[in-house]
């Protein structure tokens, strides 16, 4: 049985997000089966043909501007559970949007970057980026165009603050996972790095096909606040 004053790791993946209305990546009908992802999300397709690569992105950019996406139950449901928890707490999402931040939570990082922030490739500063960028975008540091790209973490490319979450990994008592296919590494493995020693709780649409000791399955608004108050109310 883990308590308030145990170390907890929660991680979340697009399906999290798609009741705010964003798409997830790899589900039927999902990003990837629209885009090839080699096009768009690689380092090679960026030295290639930057202006498509910019597109998608100042697409995706967009929509999350759009006043109608905003966080959503399950969003609020891990911000209030960070508020209330007791011990160390650590919230890792694979997802590049705003929206954990939007509903308040603060213990977060977020491994593979951020959509609304760029990143200079000649003198590596990092900026906001609310609005589109080209490759005719000077970067605000060194002032060069042609090296603005979006501050997401492409294949091929190291997850962010990999140390932080190994420590966090290494002393929490429970790991759960929200709202993720289980098919990306490095995440994919944090549940079978932390079996034996922590529990582990799936919460998602269907299962994963990873092996948790308990999975809670159905859409996240409804599944995740529900799991927050069990765990609250001990």
């Amino acid at each position: 049985m883990t308590g308030l004053d145990d170390g907890l790791v929660v991680l979340t993946g697009a399906g999290i997000s798609r009741e705010s209305g964003l798409a997830t990546f790899r589900d039927p009908g999902g990003v990837w089966s629209q885009v090839r992802l080699e096009d768009v999300a690689t380092p090679e397709a960026f030295a290639r043909d930057p202006g498509r690569v910019h597109a998608f992105y100042n697409a995706r950019r967009r929509q999350l501007a759009d006043p109608a996406i905003a966080p959503n139950a399950a969003h609020r449901a891990l911000a209030e559970l960070e508020r209330v928890w007791r011990g160390p707490f650590l919230l890792v999402t694979q997802n590049v949007d705003d929206l954990h931040e939007r509903a308040g939570s603060v213990a977060l990082l977020h491994m593979h970057g951020r959509l609304r922030v760029s990143r200079c490739i000649h003198c590596g500063t990092t900026h906001g980026a609310d609005t589109d960028l080209s490759v005719r975008t000077a970067c605000p540091g060194c002032g060069r165009t042609g090296g603005m790209r979006p501050d997401v973490v492409w294949f091929g490319e190291m997850p962010r603050e990999m140390e932080r979450i190994e420590a966090a990994l290494d002393r929490c008592r429970l790991f759960v996972a929200i709202g993720t296919s289980g098919s990306v590494y490095p995440a994919a493995g944090f549940a079978a790095q932390v079996r034996g020693r922590a529990r582990t709780v799936e919460l998602n649409l269907e299962p994963s096909g990873g092996r948790f000791d308990e999975g809670r399955y159905g859409p996240a608004t409804g599944v995740v606040p529900e799991w927050v108050e069990s765990l609250t109310r001990r």
